[in-house]
């Protein structure tokens, strides 16, 4: 069975920094990062790494839940690296008429989190929607019930990979939930170190600088939760 297109990172971006009215050098700038690098991204050349996707959703006020959404706006721009991993989701609800042009811009209302979709009640193994980013990072859906401000991810960090390239640590809204099942991960907290090994859990709040790293030589497995993400 041939992949479902599921929605363009970079085009959604876009379309949210448009409607903020943020210059593309100006959102490179709050991020800190170059604008030749927020371009690569926007046109699907370049993912982003964890610690920059936070960054950019941060600035502009969105949620890292609402990408993996798929949206019919941004059917005619080509797509990011995201995929799901086996049948298509269920297709979204459509935008209520409340948020029309005139009220509610649709492409923002198109970045909000669908409330009528729900990804669940059962997720099999083969049906997950998967998100590949920069420095070796995969998330895998794992679920979303509407109303409910979680992301609930299979996390996977192969070997060498890190959720920032550039070694900085990164901070973003929310609490973080974080559970190892296999392999080991490295976890930086403000000026802490920690070895996460299969069993090993965190928490903390998500606002903390932090960074993780897979310095092994097989992939880190686990689940992370985050919740009070920006909606």
């Amino acid at each position: 069975m041939s992949p479902a297109v599921v929605p363009p990172v970079g085009a959604r971006i876009r379309q949210a920094r448009l409607e903020r009215g943020t210059s593309l050098r100006a959102l490179a700038r709050e991020i800190g990062v170059s604008a030749s690098l927020v371009s690569q991204i926007e046109t699907g050349k370049s993912q982003p790494s964890v610690s920059t996707l936070y960054a950019i959703t941060t600035t502009l006020g969105i949620s890292v839940e609402s990408l993996f959404d798929a949206r019919e706006e941004a059917a005619s721009t080509p797509p990011a690296t995201i995929r799901p991993a086996g049948p298509p989701a269920a297709s979204p609800a459509t935008v209520p008429s409340a948020a029309s042009p005139a009220t509610v811009p649709l492409a923002l209302a198109a970045l909000a989190a669908e409330p009528g979709r729900r990804i669940g009640p059962l997720v099999a193994a083969g049906g997950r929607e998967t998100l590949e980013l920069d420095s070796g990072v995969v998330w895998e859906r794992l679920g979303r019930v509407p109303g409910v401000d979680t992301d609930f991810l299979l996390v996977t960090y192969r070997p060498g990979g890190s959720s920032s390239g550039s070694g900085a640590l990164m901070r973003h809204p929310g609490t973080e939930y974080g559970h190892l099942t296999s392999g080991e991960l490295i976890l930086t907290l403000a000026f802490e170190e920690y070895t996460l090994r299969p069993g090993d859990s965190v928490c903390f709040e998500s606002t903390t600088p932090h960074r993780y790293r897979n310095d092994g030589e097989v992939p880190a497995v686990g689940v992370w939760f985050v919740s009070g993400d920006v909606q």
